[in-house]
């Protein structure tokens, strides 16, 4: 099982060099995935957790591709009605094909209903064009164009994501569950594949809270969620550092010896 991370894309502690950081740093702990998330218009409700500066995802990741060699770069996640679905297919794949196919095209319905009201797109029918584009870009596969190459991991632990994770995905990518959840969605559907993104929290003791979501508390606990995932079936999972505090983006070094602590932990023991 391999590890990835979250890495800001946004807020006032965010630059080209952070970014530059955290792509180096993916590398060097040689981590499977980097990954980062997307909005358009940042909205009140957006800016309230994800504020400006916010580096929009495809022009960051083929940026950090040139700066990069091994480590995969995705989505996490790609809010798919904010587009049409032929330029989501076509940025897509050049994007994979320009990294040597590294690309993994991470996807969600999204929540923010100002920023569907500021791009034109009704926030009601988001569940319809989300499959639209996924029913595009599985034709693709389909007829064996480039497009269809592009992994596609299934954002949200919905009833309805699930099913979409079912018939589009090949893997699903519920975003900060705990494990018992985890494991009780497992229980129920027969999904395509597993890659969970997980809070990253490393605590000094041990967090005893029943609702502790997987990748908070002290490193035993975090390496025993690592751990769990794996015996869930999970391929990969994707490390989160970001609480919701914008004022985190200004102190990046502490996210990197988090990250740092536990993905050189996890290689001595798997």
């Amino acid at each position: 099982m391999q590890l990835g991370v979250n890495v800001p894309n946004f807020g006032p502690g965010t630059d080209p060099g952070v970014l530059r950081e955290g792509a180096r740093l993916a590398e060097d702990l040689g981590l499977g995935v980097l990954m980062v998330s997307d909005h358009v218009a940042v909205t009140p409700d957006v800016a309230e957790r994800y504020p400006e500066p916010f580096y929009e995802p495809f022009t960051t990741l083929s940026w950090l591709a040139g700066l990069t060699s091994t480590v995969r770069l995705g989505t996490t996640v790609l809010v798919l009605p904010y587009r049409h679905p032929l330029l989501v297919a076509r940025m897509a794949a050049n994007l994979h094909e320009l990294s040597g196919g590294r690309f993994v095209l991470g996807v969600g319905v999204g929540w923010a209903r100002q920023e569907f009201e500021a791009l034109g797109v009704p926030f009601t029918a988001r569940g319809r064009l989300t499959d639209e584009c996924l029913g595009v870009l599985r034709e693709a596969r389909d007829a064996g164009r480039p497009e269809g190459d592009v992994p596609l991991w299934i954002g949200g632990h919905s009833e309805a994501a699930l099913r979409r994770a079912v018939r589009f995905g090949d893997a699903w990518h519920p975003l900060r569950l705990s494990v018992p959840d985890m494991r009780a969605v497992l229980r129920r559907h027969a999904l395509p594949g597993f890659a969970p993104r997980i809070a990253l929290r490393v605590t000094d003791a041990p967090v005893d809270a029943p609702d502790r979501l997987a990748g908070v508390g002290s490193v035993e606990q975090i390496l025993d969620d690592l751990d769990q995932l794996r015996l869930l079936g999970a391929d990969t999972v994707v490390l989160d550092p970001y609480h919701g505090d914008p004022e985190e983006t200004r102190r990046p070094d502490a996210a990197w010896r988090a990250l740092t602590l536990v993905a050189t932990h996890w290689s001595t023991r798997s």
